[in-house]
């Protein structure tokens, strides 16, 4: 029942949040509305089931389309008038394979150089999600602190962090994120009445599910 509610939540917010920040940026509709869509394959693509066996080569096909998702939906989040630095194209490739451990570690040697590019630390932090199989590590809550340190005013790695808690079944951890997030934002930004909402949607699911509340 919770998985069930985790799915149609984790698609909503997907869809929602990416709307809205891509509307920020001047691209035309059409280009919204295909973003729209990949942004929902993320979260689709995030609420599959890491621990459950199959086949290896289902598992890389897998990996693959979330790799593709993942990185599809995180560049459309910023401005594209100056090309990626080469370190996140060529990290970009690895994770759109699926292969999410070289993707980082190609992303960790950029970001030795380059410790305020934000969309950097968004992709190490994805990309350490992805490889830990879609759990939260302290490595990739590091790297999506200094994606929000990099620049505070963009919603982005507390989004994703907040995301994948969810995904990860962390209710509580996901709700604090977003809760945090929805305090820091002027009551104007473009999310902030959406996401509001949402996070009261998670309170009343935790509300309501008493092992939840111990989290």
């Amino acid at each position: 029942m919770i998985d069930g509610w985790l799915a149609v939540i984790a698609l909503a917010l997907a869809a929602f949040a990416f709307a809205v920040l891509v509307l920020r940026l001047p691209r035309e509709g059409l280009t919204i509305f295909g973003a729209v869509l990949v942004f929902g394959l993320a979260g689709y693509a995030w609420q599959g089931s890491p621990g459950q066996d199959s086949a290896p080569k289902a598992q890389v096909a897998q990996n693959g389309k979330q790799g593709e998702a993942m990185v599809e939906g995180r560049s459309a989040l910023f401005d594209r008038t100056l090309p990626p630095p080469n370190y996140l194209v060529t990290s970009d490739a690895f994770a759109r394979r699926g292969q999410f451990s070289e993707a980082a570690g190609l992303l960790q040697q950029g970001l030795a150089e380059n410790p305020r590019h934000t969309e950097g630390w968004l992709a190490l932090g994805l990309a350490l999600v992805g490889h830990a199989d879609g759990f939260v590590t302290p490595a990739a809550v590091q790297a999506f602190g200094r994606a929000r340190m990099s620049d505070p005013a963009h919603p982005g790695a507390e989004y994703y962090l907040g995301m994948a808690y969810l995904q990860s079944g962390e209710i509580v951890a996901a709700r604090n994120v977003w809760a945090g997030l929805v305090e820091r934002s002027p009551e104007d930004a473009p999310w902030y009445d959406g996401l509001k909402a949402e996070v009261a949607r998670l309170d009343d699911m935790i509300a309501r599910a008493p092992m939840l509340q111990g989290q």
